[in-house]
């Protein structure tokens, strides 16, 4: 009698053990996929939008990998999210396979073979603001559709066709739009109507409110075009002659051999190391890896976890790096197809150290110090991003943009897709000062063919061969400072993913010499300390909306999406 009743108590406890099992075993792999903390084991997508952010998620659940669901992403970015996603524009993608391949692709906007360097200049010289900004003159080449062609091509599992359904459905059945994109569009109304005579969706003669419907007729019967066609659905055919046709009605310059003649490039990643973290980057034209690498080796010997997040010591030492990294950006990075950028040399230990060892801990360096030539424009700061990891462990971080929020202002007719205002992102005077304040250089002058400095940092971080971290974020100058503060607000200030996104943050890029501070980001005892060793602080707006993964030590993903918009986290 005892011994049956010890075998049946040993019975039901392997009973209960091998339920428990099962139990994690499903919510770790199997359906769920999610634990109680609300990460996932599955895959993952952070965007700007939850819409979109679920057209990923559906994506990889049908067995689709991270570069299926970005394409399917960007697509559906163009349609939901139409201030920075695009078809019309162009960035940068980031990708580290499950084994630890990794590569880069740029689709960056092209001049046109018929830009000049003095194209935007007035008879006296002097830059005509508005020309590189709004209307068709304004637009550079796009290259988002044959970038996600070619990393469908190269990485992509499931079929072409099936990624561009969601976004051609939210295109022709509508979607409802957030408080703030209506806010957005009411603002921009009138540009609309005078860049866009013949009418365009975004315009409602009544005012947009939340929840209406948008609805993108022109838009969608453009989608099924690159849906049935590829790249040719858009660089040729019916679609690049509403292309030309906009161009000739508002004295743009891109034309049919431009369109046809555009590629996008594989490019070999900037890799660094940071506490035994692996960096992988963009390197050029976009200025943000090699910006990123050297700002974390200028701080790596320091003790920032001792110091503390946004400490006075801590603040002061991002602002001294970013000083000098912004300086070199300036006047050493441009398209390397034009321009020799001296890349190895940035990121070497030795020069880096030489950079660091020129400041003062009692007081603040000032920019005319530090001298490395001239500042090249940046972008504004209607870009977006969009993370993704499958459930093998690939990996991709995109940024991509139309440069200002909503690009040119000017939609395509026949076609209902935005164009870009890249070129107001190259030189338009190398030497001379521009909207901003800032001076042009050289190495990003315009030129045919030529593609624009940027400052998009998609970035994936590895330790030990495993996946650590994907991030990526829009902002314009604010880009580079805000890549590299999440990534130390992890990696030294040991926060979550949701909170080294959600921290507030500080900015400074060499010119103007100030130090750009986000609400509540410093207490008011750091402040007085800073502006004691004559730094001059400024307070300003969000900086960045930073949407990332993180893949935690138990192997769960671990989303970040950016309070400052609508950005959204979703896993399975």
């Amino acid at each position: 009698m005892q011994k049956t009743t010890k075998h049946k108590l040993t019975l039901a406890v392997l009973a209960v053990s091998l339920l428990a099992s099962s139990l994690f075993l499903g919510c770790a792999g199997g359906q769920l996929g999610k634990n109680n903390s609300g990460e996932y084991r599955n895959g993952m997508v952070v965007s700007a939008s939850e819409l979109a952010s679920q057209v990923g998620v559906d994506i990889l659940k049908k067995g689709g990998n991270a570069v299926d669901a970005a394409v399917a992403v960007q697509f559906a970015l163009a349609v939901v999210y139409p201030n920075a996603g695009n078809i019309g524009g162009g960035g940068f993608m980031v990708y580290r396979s499950a084994k630890g391949e990794s590569n880069t692709l740029d689709f960056r906007e092209k001049a046109a073979a018929g830009a000049g360097r003095d194209m935007y200049l007035d008879a006296t010289g002097n830059p005509i603001v508005d020309k590189s900004l709004y209307g068709q003159l304004a637009a550079g080449v796009p290259g988002s559709v044959a970038g996600m062609a070619e990393a469908h091509q190269k990485y992509g599992r499931l079929k072409w066709e099936e990624l561009l359904a969601p976004a051609v459905r939210l295109a022709g059945s509508g979607f409802k739009l957030t408080a703030r994109q209506a806010r957005e569009l009411n603002g921009l109304k009138a540009r609309f109507k005078k860049l866009n005579p013949l009418g365009t969706a975004l315009v409602k003669e009544t005012t947009w409110t939340e929840g209406d419907v948008l609805v993108q007729t022109e838009l969608s019967n453009t989608l099924k075009q690159i849906k049935e066609k590829g790249r040719n659905g858009f660089y040729e055919g019916a679609v690049a002659d509403s292309i030309v046709a906009e161009m000739q009605r508002g004295g743009g310059i891109i034309s049919k051999q431009d369109l046809a003649n555009y590629k996008a490039v594989w490019r070999k990643p900037v890799t660094g190391n940071y506490r035994g973290y692996e960096v992988i980057t963009m390197p050029p034209p976009s200025s943000g890896g090699i910006a990123l690498v050297q700002l974390l080796k200028s701080v790596e010997p320091y003790p920032l976890q001792r110091w503390g997040f946004n400490s006075d010591s801590t603040v002061q030492l991002m602002v001294e790096a970013e000083r000098r990294v912004y300086a070199d950006r300036a006047a050493h990075l441009g398209d390397p197809d034009f321009y020799p950028v001296p890349q190895n040399k940035l990121i070497e230990d030795a020069y880096i150290k030489q950079r660091m060892s020129t400041f003062n801990w009692q007081k603040a360096s000032t920019s005319a110090e530090i001298n490395a030539g001239e500042i090249a424009p940046t972008e504004h700061e209607e870009t977006t991003h969009f993370s993704i990891v499958d459930r093998d462990g690939n990996a991709v971080s995109i940024t991509t943009t139309l440069n200002g929020s909503y690009g040119a202002a000017v939609v395509v007719k026949g076609a209902g897709f935005l164009l870009n205002n890249e070129m107001d992102d190259f030189s338009v005077k190398p030497g001379a000062p521009n909207m901003y304040g800032l001076v042009g250089g050289e190495a990003n002058a315009i030129a045919p063919g030529k593609r624009m400095l940027s400052s998009m940092t998609p970035a994936i971080l590895a330790k030990d061969g495993q996946l650590f971290m994907v991030v990526g974020t829009p902002g314009g100058s604010t880009i580079i400072t805000s890549v590299f503060q999440t990534i130390l607000n992890v990696i030294d200030f040991n926060q979550s993913m949701q909170s080294a996104v959600n921290a507030k943050k500080i900015h400074h890029q060499w010119l103007p010499d100030q130090v750009d501070v986000e609400e509540k980001a410093l207490d008011s005892l750091t402040t007085v300390k800073l502006k004691a060793k004559g730094y001059k602080i400024v307070p300003r707006g969000p900086i960045g909306r930073v949407d990332a993964i993180l893949k935690t030590k138990w192997g769960y993903y671990q989303g970040g999406a950016d309070p400052r918009g609508d950005d959204k986290a979703i896993g399975w």
